[in-house]
């Protein structure tokens, strides 16, 4: 690390990605991504591990020529696609011979240059134009119409030209330090790998997916899941590497709309056995809801034409006339019977209406829904459970998956074009060393048998017997409620509140065998009326003279009202409370009764483990005990993704003991819809620097911040705008101005490690189906060519392929060294409260989320009311300024409620 440049700073004037230019008027000084300090770590045994990056050869002097496209009018991204491949065919000569790369929008990419700067061309093709005067989507019914075609104006204009010199010299390690990343040449390659999958698959976003690939299942509700992949191409210190990835996506079912209403909506489930049903205007909008946007097609005549589903009528399919074109009223059922001789059946059901500004009908039965839609609903539960299982492969399958991708039909390399541009992509993945971290010590609580423990099971769990939590808490004033469960179910609530009892003993935990007030029943009904449950709760507050520690809530089954319980009691209330389902105390295994004494310990403000070897004396060139430091962490969650409107959520969290780091206390705002960067950052930095001068009577001498959820796209702008933020929440402290290291944490990328296979053969005893163990670390070869990035594995696997978390290091003025970082990590790792073993998240992080979960749920209901009052369309309006948070209770607002 240049010691000699400002801190944190090395004092060049563009960022690495997107290539952009930091003006000066920008920033005091120009920021930069943090350089990496050394060569990598060297800490831990070396494994052998292989990657699913795969090298691309490019050559350096090939000239890339780069055309803007426009085409009117303006075509959808399937018919987009057809043009240009016509385009390619007609007119190879003004093309030069050359098969050029296209994106799908306005970009053009070739190897050789077309014959003039400025080129014109009109395509037609097939596809029925919509002039017909009938009213609900009859544009294709007559013979004349049939072979209509559409013309198409494609203008191509030469917008430049680059080579690969800037590429190769960034990825080199001689190349000049402070050069960006070629954007341009990067992207135009990106779509050059990307043009064969594109023409034989469904893109979305990053990914690609065939019903080709097979091991498509239903995963109820009118969705089905289908396989594909990821692909990425990356800038490594191998040189270019494409990452590919195994990837599962929901799409909808392609069939009738009736069978699909009646998967995806209970209340329509007997549909096709009652004709005659209508609906209610609350059924309509759940229709209605389900339906928007879906494309369907008819099949009541031949025709290739697609419709995209605005809504419904009002009217019932029955009550519906159009005009035809002499002006005369038709009845829509009188006239499929003339002209197709078909009844139509669900004749009191609305019709789908599928035009945005006139009225065109398509009765619901003879729609079926177009393949290859991706589903974009929020999934159910049962859903999410069954295309996660989908996507669960242990690493023998997943990498055989990878390598079959990579040498199938539809894969990266399935295509020509990266012949054309002298591409060479490996078949193989990359093979590398990782290092292997040891686990820490770890300090147990002094009342127990065992008071130090070191994680030596290979998974790196360890257990609690004959030991005592870290912290233990006396909870001595406590109550119980219940909303629904049977007789039988309500009998074993003592039997469970005595082995609760025991089993917090047994930790060192102290809970009162007696409620202080004697257990409530209350129906489920109660968690759908808010103000009764409010009542409730505040009545169980007051006969507990308004002071009780924890209130232990047990459920019949999982259900929406749990939202409204936790914001009620967190900012109406002020008590902590602990959710238990029913069906988990017919089985009160050891295992359970303790992880829910950890949650509800560390909740009323104990913990469960501490570091044997303290951070100062693990790191002591940078760390200090007499030198306090907080570790904070930051996550937005967003609305899910057909939701316009609602806001998102930002919480900070920081840690507020030293040199345990154990305790974080909690900071949470709305902020706007689907805004990525922290609106109030400074303030909730502010907050949480105060509530830790209360705690340890210092400010602290070094911030580490962790960002959790931010993609590559925003790192400079997470950067410029959130360090700022810190900055300023420091200053509001007199002469306050410590060293910050801001580093974001990645697990929603797709870089898979997996153990090397010597010779299956010679190991029989080796189990070769395993994931990589807790505390493999890589730091070369797949990583920044030039900046401070890692890959940590903290965690076992159990189930699939282990996700190892990516931590990249964006400002670092405090100097870490690449081993002093990733061993403070993935000590802290171990230090997480709700379980015994290492998590794979590095906890400020963790809790970061969890807290913006927890914030989602204080406004979920309020938004589930303003969702029926909303009728989203295509063009999104502005989103509404965004409901505040309800301010949390005083009492509880320093405990890890949220965890």
């Amino acid at each position: 690390m240049n010691q000699s440049a400002p801190e944190g700073l090395h004092g060049r004037t563009s960022f690495p990605y997107k290539g952009r230019k930091v003006r000066s008027s920008d920033t005091k000084e120009a920021l930069v991504a943090a350089r990496r300090p050394d060569s990598g770590g060297v800490e831990g045994p070396v494994i052998t591990l292989l990657a699913n990056h795969f090298v691309v050869k490019f050559d350096p002097s090939l000239k890339i020529y780069h055309y803007n496209v426009e085409i009117s009018p303006s075509p959808s991204k399937e018919v987009a696609r057809m043009i240009k491949q016509k385009l390619v065919e007609n007119n190879s000569g003004l093309l030069s011979g050359a098969h050029p790369a296209y994106d799908g929008r306005k970009n053009i990419y070739s190897p050789v240059e077309f014959q003039n700067d400025k080129l014109e061309f009109f395509i037609s093709l097939p596809i029925p134009t919509t002039k017909s005067g009938l009213p609900f989507g009859e544009l294709n019914c007559f013979p004349q119409k049939q072979n209509q075609l559409k013309v198409f104006r494609i203008n191509i204009r030469h917008v430049s030209k680059f080579d690969g010199k800037d590429l190769r010299s960034y990825l080199s390690k001689e190349g000049d330090d402070w050069i960006p990343l070629p954007q341009d040449y990067l992207h135009a390659l990106d779509v050059v790998l990307r043009e064969g999958p594109m023409e034989k698959c469904i893109p979305v976003g990053r990914s690609f997916y065939s019903s080709s690939m097979g091991g498509t299942k239903e995963i109820g509700g009118g969705a089905i899941g289908w396989r594909g992949f990821f692909q990425s191409l990356r800038p490594t210190q191998q040189g270019l590497a494409l990452n590919v990835d195994f990837s599962i996506s929901a799409f909808h079912e392609s069939i009738g709309v009736i069978l699909y209403l009646q998967k995806r909506l209970d209340f329509l489930r007997d549909l096709s056995q009652r004709k005659t049903r209508s609906l209610s205007d609350e059924e309509r909008k759940e229709v209605e809801k389900a339906l928007r946007n879906i494309r369907v097609f008819v099949c009541h005549r031949e025709t290739v034409q697609r419709y995209r589903v605005h809504g419904l009528t009002e009217e019932a399919t029955e009550n519906l006339y159009f005009p035809d074109r002499g002006g005369k009223n038709l009845r829509l059922v009188d006239y499929f019977k003339d002209h197709y001789n078909y009844d139509i059946q669900f004749r009191n059901l609305p019709c789908l209406q599928i035009s945005r500004s006139k009225p065109c009908y398509l009765p619901m039965e003879l729609c079926m829904i177009c393949e290859g839609q991706k589903f974009l609903g929020k999934l159910s539960d049962d859903q999410t459970a069954r295309i996660l299982k989908m996507g669960c492969q242990r690493p023998k399958e997943r990498k055989a998956i990878i390598d079959g991708i990579m040498r199938g039909p539809v894969g990266p390399t399935s295509g020509n074009q990266a012949e054309e541009f002298k591409l060479q992509v490996s078949r193989e993945m990359t093979r590398l060393n990782g290092r292997i971290l040891q686990p820490p010590k770890l300090k147990l609580g002094e009342g127990g048998h065992i008071r130090d423990i070191t994680p030596s099971r290979r998974d790196r769990q360890w257990n609690l017997l004959d030991s005592h939590v870290f912290q233990g808490t006396r909870i001595e004033r406590w109550a119980l409620i219940s909303f629904g469960g049977t007789p039988d179910q309500k009998s074993n609530i003592p039997k469970f509140i005595n082995q609760l009892s025991q089993r917090c003993e047994q930790l060192g935990i102290f809970l009162n065998k007696s409620t202080i007030v004697s257990p409530q029943f209350e129906s489920t009904q109660v968690l759908s009326n808010v103000y009764l449950l409010e009542s409730k709760l505040k009545k169980i507050h007051r006969a507990a003279s308004n002071n009780l520690q924890l209130l232990i809530c047990l459920m019949e089954k999982k259900h929406k009202g749990y939202a409204d319980l936790k914001r009620i009691a967190e900012t109406s209330v002020g008590v902590v409370s602990q959710c238990c389902l029913y069906p988990n105390l017919g089985k009160l295994s050891s295992q359970f009764l303790a992880n829910l004494a950890l949650k509800i310990n560390a909740k009323v403000g104990g913990c469960t483990v501490a570091l044997y070897n303290s951070l100062p004396s693990q790191i002591p060139r940078l760390l200090r005990l007499d030198e306090p430091v907080i570790f904070m962490g930051a996550d937005v969650t967003h609305p899910h993704p057909l939701d316009d409107f609602s806001p998102s959520v930002a919480a900070v969290v920081g840690s507020m003991n030293w040199p345990a780091a154990n305790k974080y206390v909690s900071r949470m705002r709305s902020q706007t819809h689907r805004q990525e960067i922290i609106q109030d950052l400074a303030a909730m930095v502010g907050e949480l620097l105060d509530d830790f001068y209360q705690e340890v009577n210092k400010l602290p001498k070094r911030i580490i911040f962790f960002r959790d959820g931010v993609s590559e796209t925003q790192f400079y702008k997470v950067l410029k705008e959130e360090l700022q933020a810190v900055k300023e929440a420091c200053a509001r402290f007199p002469g306050y101005k410590p060293p910050i290291t801001f580093a974001v944490v990645q697990k929603r990328h797709h870089t898979r490690l997996f153990p090397f296979e010597i010779d299956p053969s010679s190991m029989q005893n080796q189990p070769f189906d395993e994931n990589i163990p807790p505390g493999t670390v890589v730091d070369t070869v797949i990583t920044h060519p030039k900046e401070f990035d890692f890959y940590l594995c903290s965690h076992w696997g159990v189930k699939g392929t282990s996700r190892p978390t990516h931590y990249h290091v964006l400002w670092d003025e405090n100097h870490f060294t690449s081993d002093e970082l990733q061993k403070l990590v993935y000590n802290l790792c171990y230090t997480f409260v709700r379980c015994t073993k290492p998590v794979s998240l590095v906890p400020p992080a963790y809790y970061a989320h969890l807290a913006a979960y927890r914030g989602r749920l204080y406004l979920e209901r309020s938004e589930s009311i303003a969702c029926m009052r909303s009728s989203p369309t295509i063009s999104r309006p502005a989103p509404p300024k965004a409901t505040p948070l309800p301010t949390l209770s005083e009492n509880i607002k320093k405990l890890m409620f949220y965890c």
